[in-house]
């Protein structure tokens, strides 16, 4: 896999944070980004929000509106996942 280098901004504070953490923890200021992303992008894709709308990428706004709407009303039961089934095109 290749690397890709990124640049963005951070607080100040939220610097400090992270290499007062990685002093603790003997880590790299990367090391704790990256390890914080990983958790972060795990959580997003588990939201049932994620779920039900990943493969849904060229909605409109009307469209997205209603699915939130219907996503809205589920319970966690709803969300259980009964049958998966796929399809070759």
């Amino acid at each position: 896999m290749a690397l890709k280098a990124m640049n963005f901004k951070m607080d100040e504070m939220e610097i400090a944070e992270m290499k007062s953490i990685g002093a603790v923890y003997h880590m790299s200021l990367t090391q704790i980004i990256k390890e914080a992303l990983k958790e972060y992008i795990g959580k997003m894709k588990a939201d049932p929000f994620y779920k039900l709308t990943a493969n849904v990428m060229n909605a409109d706004e009307k469209e997205t509106s209603e699915i939130l709407s219907a996503i809205e009303n589920l319970s966690d039961e709803d969300l259980d996942i009964a049958s998966i089934e796929q399809v070759k095109v």
